[in-house]
């Protein structure tokens, strides 16, 4: 499918350089890897903070005051 998409005139610069390195006429198939490698990513990020939304509260408070403790203190070392 054909669409338009507005870019800064440095970005169609960078696409036709790519596309051109890589023997390519046109640059829609770097767009295309790109939108669909952003698309993953996203996905991606949402799945992972779903991930962590399903174990928040997991701890009690005073598991979470240890752990905390013991980062506070492991911070203090790096670097030593």
């Amino acid at each position: 499918m054909r669409t338009t998409v507005v870019l800064p005139d440095e970005l169609i610069a960078s696409l036709h350089a790519l596309a051109i390195r890589r023997g390519e006429r046109g640059y829609s198939k770097v767009m295309e890897e790109a939108v669909s490698t952003y698309l993953r990513d996203q996905k991606k990020r949402q799945r992972d903070l779903n991930a962590v939304l399903e174990i928040e509260g997991s701890w009690s408070a005073e598991e979470a005051d240890e752990v905390r403790k013991n980062l506070q203190e492991a911070r203090k070392n790096w670097g030593t």
